[in-house]
């Protein structure tokens, strides 16, 4: 079951939420999470806003597939793991960046730091997009000598995987998580001395 999960669960669940007349169990069972969590989804809670992922761009659904299952509220949605693979060899084949990526490249940083900048480092999305840590600083400060003005998803550009951005948006959304709940217990004890 595991192998047989969408690229970036969370962000997917987003999409279909959002733009699917699915069913709750049908989008969790998809997405592999639990009903409640995509209850919280549909709520807007602060824990879920983040850029939904299109599973059809993705190549992991099809407009029909979904289109089946909105008709049917016992279907179950099935993955198209064929194309999500061969995006997946693709990508890691690639080492040499072209120069039309390259130059692309700007614009897949300021993609990443709209959607992500909250939870991810400039160091995450340097690593990511095959950058410095100096050209992200000065993108996300708005220092370069023409604004961007055009935003690509670097996953399209096949600067990174699925796999890769989703567990770096994991590893930071865990981190502010925690320095929420520090600031929250450091807030509690400075009112209860002051109090």
């Amino acid at each position: 079951m595991s192998d047989n999960k969408p690229l970036m669960p969370l962000a997917t669940a987003v999409w279909l939420v959002d733009n699917t007349a699915l069913s709750f169990s049908q989008i969790s069972q998809f997405c592999q999470l639990h009903e409640l969590e995509v209850q919280s989804i549909a709520d807007g809670e602060d824990a879920y806003k983040m850029q939904g992922l299109n599973p059809i761009a993705s190549g992991q659904l099809t407009m029909d597939e979904i289109k089946r299952c909105e008709q049917d509220p016992a279907a179950a949605l099935q993955l198209q793991n064929k194309k999500s693979e061969s995006i997946q060899t693709n990508i890691k084949a690639k080492k040499y960046l072209p120069l039309s990526v390259r130059q692309e490249r700007p614009k897949a940083i300021a993609w990443l730091i709209r959607e992500y900048g909250k939870v991810l480092t400039d160091t995450q999305i340097a690593k990511l997009t095959s950058s410095t840590k100096p050209t992200v600083a000065n993108i996300r400060a708005g220092n370069q000598s023409q604004p961007i003005t055009e935003f690509r998803n670097p996953m399209d550009l096949g600067l990174c995987s699925y796999e890769d951005l989703e567990l770096l948006v994991e590893k930071g959304q865990r981190k502010a998580e925690k320095e929420k709940k520090a600031k929250e217990k450091a807030a509690q004890l400075s009112s209860t001395t002051v109090s």
